[in-house]
């Protein structure tokens, strides 16, 4: 009985890290489909965005599904930064990492477009300010 009792907190972690992980494949799952036919996508802990037929929509993940946050026609983009994700309008360095934002400013309109990496953010504001000049 008290050999049972040892392993039964093991039985909990197993089941708790079993439903977490099959949460997750659920998350990643609806991001492929959400993603479909996109010419670029990314999922990370800040939500899920993608670049479909020249407009650029942001959301994050909520019960079971993917609840738009913004969107963004990539046509009237005008100038992308990179900028802290929790210090207000502070610019984020080159050598920062970590979590960040895009500002999108096109328009007379801002929007921000939450990242979890600042690396894959910055490749990102490379390729949406290709795809702006290719739109022209």
């Amino acid at each position: 009985m008290m050999h049972g009792l040892l392993w039964f907190p093991l039985l909990l972690a197993f089941v708790l890290l079993a439903s977490l992980g099959w949460l997750e494949r659920r998350r990643q799952n609806l991001f492929r489909l959400w993603s479909d036919s996109s010419e670029l996508a990314k999922l990370d802990g800040c939500g899920a965005a993608r670049l479909k037929n020249g407009e650029l929509c942001w959301s994050s993940f909520h019960a079971g599904s993917f609840k738009d946050e913004g969107r963004f026609v990539i046509k009237t983009l005008e100038l992308v930064e990179l900028m802290s994700l929790s210090s207000g309008d502070t610019p984020l360095a080159h050598e920062s990492q970590g979590r960040c934002r895009l500002r999108l400013i096109g328009e007379g309109r801002q929007m921000d477009v939450p990242f979890s990496d600042a690396e894959r953010a910055r490749r990102w504001m490379e390729q949406l300010m290709a795809k702006a000049r290719c739109d022209l």
